[in-house]
């Protein structure tokens, strides 16, 4: 596959290419490696497509993450405690895990509530997530998932992998794609997610 299209949101690329760029190189590389034409295998059942072979995002996920495991990059998940008292908040995010319970009770909430968020490929304070879902599940991770992990100190640079409308367009319906979500982006102003991004565009 190949790198078609690239937007950068908060100097999220040339972050990268400053201090990380052997990783961007491995990404590239990741991305390059991968031959869709292998996973054309999903028949469609929609009235619209009857019959047609389109490509499976299952079966992409997982050689993506065949060949990203093989550089070292890893799962990793973010827990934390939740309020939704906004004048506890900016304190709470800047404690370590095992020191928010603590803080949370010692400010009258008597049974704090844990949770976690978790990001498939992350390595030197690099997160990558490959798309292949629904438009909701790239929102989520672009205006939720890679700023949690941003303000919670464990990542510097969130990076977003999606299909053009071409390769879209050989999917499922309602699968995300690049033009679409950039626009979402760019649509909320040049600061928001306040969180360096690196959204990029695929096909075969």
């Amino acid at each position: 596959m190949k790198i078609v299209q690239k937007y950068s949101h908060l100097n999220g690329e040339e972050y990268l290419i400053v201090h990380h760029q052997m990783l961007y190189n491995e990404i590239e590389s990741v991305i390059h490696a991968i031959d869709a034409s292998q996973f054309l295998i999903k028949q469609s059942k929609e009235k619209t497509m009857q019959g047609k072979m389109l490509y499976s995002p299952i079966a992409l996920n997982k050689e993506f993450a065949k060949e990203f495991n093989l550089l070292n990059w890893r799962e990793t998940r973010y827990r934390y405690y939740i309020t939704t008292d906004q004048k506890l908040l900016p304190e709470l995010i800047t404690l370590p895990y095992n020191k928010q319970k603590d803080f949370l009770k010692g400010n009258g909430i008597s049974e704090p509530i844990s949770s976690y968020k978790q990001t498939d490929f992350v390595k030197d304070q690099i997160a990558v997530e490959i798309q292949f879902g629904k438009y909701a599940f790239v929102a989520f991770d672009l205006f939720v998932k890679h700023l949690l992990f941003y303000s919670g100190g464990v990542i510097n640079l969130g990076i977003e992998v999606l299909p053009t409308k071409k390769m879209q367009s050989e999917m499922s319906s309602g699968v995300a794609y690049y033009e679409g979500e950039v626009y979402n982006v760019l649509r909320h102003g040049r600061n928001n997610p306040p969180v360096p991004l690196l959204i990029l565009g695929i096909e075969p």
